[in-house]
């Protein structure tokens, strides 16, 4: 909304927003987390096997972002305990058609009938997968409010105000064992922040970064999943 600035209208809104500013930087971007593993099966990995990471379709037939899933896979490959990541367009090109979105085993009961397939065990090996991990999930904005006001006359003008917004990341990995064709276990992550952006002329952004959280927290346990079967 644009008006003649006001002093007095001015000053109110300054003195409101300082308020918030003040609230806000006390606050941070508060962000909780929790991520929680459910073990199936034991797991290990050996010298020369690596993983996959695979995006899982939803219900509303959407897929987990291309953005998450590579910042997992670079997370799970980075570090002294970071696992081989076989990039996923990789694994899928040389499984066609195998692993497309309409092929792909909805389950692990199906990987006996996709391991009789010519060449699949073979190419799985040369891949040297040992496990796919499916993502699934999504970011979400769940709550807002506040208002933003800015103002602009001869002597300049600027915002003042006060909004924030909740984010909630829930995301969950699959974990399936291509060498015992079973399901070893999942590890979900769920993340929920609050961000707030205070305006005293000039707008301070104060993010809570649930998607960087929640992918952080997956990948270290992951990691920490498939390397021992003694941490879930």
């Amino acid at each position: 909304m644009i008006r003649e600035y006001d002093s007095d209208y001015g000053d109110a809104l300054f003195r409101r927003a300082l308020i918030s500013v003040i609230s806000a930087a006390v606050l941070g971007g508060c962000v909780t987390s929790r991520v929680e593993g459910v073990r199936e099966a034991t797991t290990g990995i050996e010298e020369g096997e690596g993983v996959v990471i695979m995006a899982k379709s939803y219900h509303l037939g959407n897929e987990t972002e291309a953005k998450f899933i590579a910042c997992v896979g670079d997370a799970v490959g980075r570090g002294s305990t970071g696992l081989r990541v076989v990039p996923n367009n990789e694994f899928v090109d040389a499984l066609f058609p195998w692993f497309e979105p309409r092929t792909a085993p909805a389950e692990t009961k199906g990987l006996p009938d996709l391991m009789q397939r010519p060449g699949v065990p073979e190419k799985i090996a040369e891949k040297g997968v040992r496990y796919v991990i499916w993502l699934d999930g999504d970011t979400d904005k769940v709550a807002g409010g506040g208002s933003m006001s800015c103002a602009a006359g001869p002597g300049g003008g600027g915002c003042f105000g006060f909004a924030w917004w909740q984010n909630d990341s829930k995301y969950q990995a699959s974990v399936w064992d291509l060498s015992g064709l079973e399901d070893a276990g999942s590890v979900s992550a769920d993340v929920s922040g609050t961000s707030f952006l205070p305006a005293i002329v000039v707008p301070i952004p104060l993010i809570a970064r649930t998607q960087a959280r929640a992918c952080k927290g997956l990948a270290d346990q992951l990691k920490l999943f498939i390397i021992s079967d003694e941490n879930t």
